[in-house]
This record gives C-alpha cells, structure tokens and sequence, in this order.
C-alpha cells in the first residue's frame, strides 16, 4: 500500500519533533556516565563515580532535600486552595464568573521576574526570605492554575444526580462533600497534586530571588555552579530530575491514568 506524500511528509515531521524533544535528554544522560573530568559528547568511557560523588557531597544532598520540601509544601497548599476553586468556578453559580477565571490566571499573564520582585518584597516584609517556606508559597501562587485545571476536569465529568441522590437521603452538605463529591473528583486532585509538585521541585527564577546562602534549592545550586564550569555531575543532577519526572508520570498512570491529565489540559 503506497502512502500519499502528504502522509509521508507527517510522519517525518512526527518522527523529528519526537527526536528534537528526546535527543537533549539522551545527550545529557550519556554524558553522566563518563569516566572523564569534563563534560564531552561521546564521552570518555563508562562509570558511575559522578552519580557516587553526588551521594557524598552534602551540599546537593541537602539542596535536593530542600527542593522536594519546597514541593511537599506548594502540593500541601495547592490541593486545598485549587480544589474548593474548581468546585466553586465548575459547579456552582457565582457572580462574575469570567472576571474570577481570569483573576485565577493571573499567574500565567504577569512575568515571572515581576512575579519575583514582589514576592520577594512581600517575603521580606514578612521576616520569611531564605526559607522553604516562602519558596513553596511562591511556587504555589504561580503554578496553581495547574491544579485548578486538573481538578476541573474531573468536576465537569461529575454526575450531579450522585450528590442530589445523597443528599435526599438525608446526607448533610458536608458529608455529601467528603464521601460522594471529594472521591468522585480524586482522580483529578492526584493529577494535579503530582504537577504541582514537579513543577515546585523544578522552580528556579522565582527561588532565585528568595534564597539565601543558607537556603539553596537544587536547581540554584546547578545554576550557581554551571557559572563557572560544567562537570559530569551536573549532568548526573539532570537524570535525577528526569528520573523523578519520569517515576511522577508513572505513579499518575498506574493511579488514575494519563488521560486525567490530558482532560485537564484540554479543559
């Protein structure tokens, strides 16, 4: 079967935007496993000592630390926060509801260096610069229109006759909420609970302005030392991160599914 050049001409540019995409990460993790002092491309040999040197140097553990607490804390603030705003924007009539849609995507329209500036002002303010606090906060603010998606997919999916049925068999509202609405919705709250907390993990420009030089998160650290010259074990830096991408996606899919996540971006 001859294949029209129009076919041909899609799977070509199918097959090289899915090579672009992957050839950065193939690159980079070859070069972590080099057994040489630089980085190079091939690289020289095969080892592990950059992954072995990473374990034994405290300042990446300790920035690697801090950089998942910063996500536990942003998805500890987003899940809550983005939740009841779904709810409120999806299910229930609100007065001005485009006004208040377009407030929630305040994040995505203002820069992110002026997202920075008053962050970093208000923080300061409050005495809570140089904690992982206020990077978490901050991760948080930016990025909840994620999670306000995410769940609000999974809201626009739900039977509201589930509810009523509940509720007029004597359920009060909150009871109706904590066992029939909040389940219904999970599949959405996890996926967007997993975003956030990558896209915290991997936040640099906001954290850049509200660290200190006690308080480095890890991709400051790799910002901070790729300055002066990159070695194999930043690129080492670079598969962890990949890895725990990678081990976040395949959590979400073994939960709820990947097609959660793609309602929610088409949503």
């Amino acid at each position: 079967m001859r294949r029209s050049p129009f076919t041909i001409l899609l799977v070509a540019v199918v097959v090289f935007d899915l090579v672009f995409l992957a050839l950065p990460n193939i690159v980079i993790a070859m070069m972590s496993f080099t057994s040489g002092n630089l980085v190079v491309f091939p690289p020289e040999g095969f080892s592990l000592r950059w992954y072995e040197a990473l374990l034994t140097r405290p300042e990446f553990m300790a920035a690697l630390e801090r950089s998942l607490w910063v996500g536990l804390v942003c998805t500890a603030l987003a899940v809550p926060a983005g939740t009841l705003a779904a709810l409120a924007v999806a299910r229930f009539r609100i007065r001005f509801p485009t006004g208040i849609q377009l407030y929630l995507l305040l994040p995505f329209t203002v820069p992110l260096v002026v997202s920075g500036i008053a962050l970093m002002l208000l923080f300061g303010r409050a005495g809570l610069l140089g904690s992982v606090w206020s990077i978490g906060i901050a991760a948080c603010v930016i990025y909840l229109p994620f999670m306000i998606w995410a769940v609000a997919a999974a809201v626009i999916h739900l039977d509201p006759d589930l509810e009523n049925a509940a509720m007029t068999w004597g359920a009060p509202p909150t009871h109706t909420f904590f066992t029939v609405t909040l389940p219904a919705v999970a599949p959405g709250i996890l996926t967007g609970a997993l975003v956030m907390f990558i896209l915290a993990v991997n936040e640099f420009l906001v954290s850049l302005m509200l660290v200190d030089a006690r308080i480095v998160t890890l991709p400051v650290l790799v910002y901070n030392a790729i300055r002066n010259i990159i070695t194999p074990d930043l690129a080492a830096v670079s598969v962890v991160y990949l890895l725990l991408a990678i081990a976040a996606i395949w959590v979400l899919d073994r939960l709820v599914g990947l097609d959660m996540l793609l309602k929610s971006k088409r949503n």
